[in-house]
């Protein structure tokens, strides 16, 4: 185990093995090179921060825009490693920072709730005449609504004009649809919606958003409310209104009520759309009843309305769930057969599927089927492949399928460190205690902040386990994570 973890956090060498061979024969295949988006991200990973800035400077690439935002794509999962990226390539003599790269730089400093960073961000934007733009506050407010501060939100929304960024409309709707999502509805309605909607001039986008926001927390009667005041307005709605409403319907478990409305919605003529069958066939297979939900993805064919790859992911995911994975293969083969091309949610539907009843090796000839298909593999499919291994207990198993996705530059994201850290404590051994450690302080490296409960978890396994040394140093980075270190007697 400790070898095993060792390797995961040693880093990888480029030395070969062995010296080459030269060789003059033509058949010889040269291992195919990673795209150039992938080899920076690797390079930035493996580079101190110190010399940084001067690798990136010599390194043999026309940088773009575009070329950047993939970076800081792929470097998502490790946020203080993209912000000295972007940092570093900032010195660069011939290449400048496009707005939306500050915007991804703005959304990875609001993860990993670096405000400073954040709003100096922001100024340098508005130095440069690149903004700060709607788009840039829309992430801005995002970022402090999941971090639990949407009195905040709501004030820099305010604010937006001190930075040179008028608030309109459009702006308006990104506000109420952050805090409706986030599930504070009430509060979007209270604070903003009927205060601020004759000023903005609330649009059906804007009834459409406060319709859903009562859907998520599956209070449909006030959803209905908002519709016939979007009439009383003279607002005509649309099929993306009765299409909320629909799915409001099915999440509150009202399947009669649901029914009819789609029923009515036939009946008014409506132009019932691929949305509305896809709302309807997951909704019936969520609620257990997959006849039904088989009879209308057939009926919708017979009315001229082709299902979407969405529609065979809600299909396949029904009859992982509330069926049988063998029906959900065939469904995906039927897919193939009718040239849809699946796409990352498909295959880890169906891979959770898999897993679920215990079929770890045809999961795993799925996750590679996705390479085949040009799909690869993302931090969600190696959680759940991680999670039902954790699971049996193979957490060997589990530990080399999380070195691959280093291997493969497929960052860990918060999820996956909590569920390696969790199936630590299964066997209770020293050496999984050991592992717990290193990967918490990975993790907090690599920008997440762990929950006090992990870090006390953490502990009391190095205590009990006789490993006091570590655990010390634990206590040290909870009290600079900001956690207040217990008082024990070490």
């Amino acid at each position: 185990m400790l070898i095993l973890a060792n390797r995961l956090w040693s880093p990888r060498s480029t030395k070969p093995l062995l010296k080459p061979i030269p060789c003059n024969l033509t058949t010889t295949a040269s291992p195919p090179q990673p795209p150039p988006d992938a080899a920076i991200a690797d390079l930035v990973l493996k580079t101190d921060s110190q010399t940084l800035t001067r690798t990136l400077e010599k390194y043999p690439v026309e940088w773009t825009p575009d070329l950047v935002d993939r970076v800081l794509k792929i470097l998502w999962n490790h946020g203080p490693k993209a912000l000295q990226f972007f940092k570093s390539l900032d010195h660069h003599l011939t290449y400048a920072h496009a707005a939306s790269s500050f915007d991804h730089a703005v959304d990875i400093a609001g993860r990993l709730r670096d405000y400073k960073t954040l709003w100096t961000l922001v100024a340098r934007m508005r130095t440069r005449r690149l903004g700060p733009n709607p788009k840039t506050f829309s992430i801005i407010t995002e970022r402090y609504v999941a971090a639990g501060k949407p009195d905040r939100a709501i004030k820099i929304f305010f604010s937006m004009h001190e930075h040179g960024c008028v608030q309109e409309l459009n702006s308006f709707n990104t506000i109420l649809d952050v805090l409706c999502k986030s599930k504070r509805v009430e509060m979007a309605d209270n604070k903003l919606f009927k205060v601020f909607r004759g000023r903005f001039r609330a649009d059906t986008v804007s009834y459409n958003i406060m319709a859903n926001g009562w859907c998520l927390i599956k209070r449909t009667p006030k959803a209905l409310e908002v519709l016939k005041e979007m009439a009383k307005r003279g607002l005509n709605p649309t099929m993306t209104t009765y299409n909320i409403l629909l799915k409001g319907f099915f999440r509150a478990g009202q399947i009669k009520e649901a029914w009819e409305f789609f029923l009515q919605m036939k009946k008014r003529k409506c132009e019932i759309d691929v949305v509305t069958y896809t709302t309807v066939v997951h909704g019936f297979g969520v609620a257990g009843e997959v006849r039904r939900a088989r009879r209308v993805f057939d009926e919708m064919i017979g009315e001229g309305v082709l299902p979407s790859v969405a529609t065979y992911n809600a299909f396949i995911q029904v009859l992982c769930k509330k069926d049988n994975v063998d029906n959900a293969i065939s469904a995906f083969e039927e897919m193939s057969r009718k040239g849809y091309m699946p796409n990352s949610t498909t295959y880890n539907v169906l891979i959770r599927g898999l897993c679920h009843v215990g079929r770890m090796e045809k999961a795993m000839e799925f996750m590679e089927r996705m390479r085949d298909d040009e799909c690869e593999p993302n931090v969600e499919t190696y959680n759940v492949v991680i999670r039902y291994l954790c699971d049996a207990e193979e957490i060997e198993k589990s530990l080399n399928v999380f070195e691959k996705m280093r291997d493969v530059n497929c960052l860990p994201n918060l999820d996956t460190y909590n569920i390696l850290i969790s199936a630590m404590f299964v066997r209770k051994k020293s050496d999984d205690m050991l592992v717990a450690g290193k990967l918490l302080i990975e993790m907090v490296e690599r920008g997440f902040l762990p929950r006090k409960f992990t870090f006390n978890r953490v502990l009391d396994g190095l205590f009990l386990t006789g490993n006091q040394d570590f655990a010390k140093e634990i206590l040290r980075l909870q009290s600079r994570c900001g956690r207040l270190p217990r008082r024990l007697k070490l």
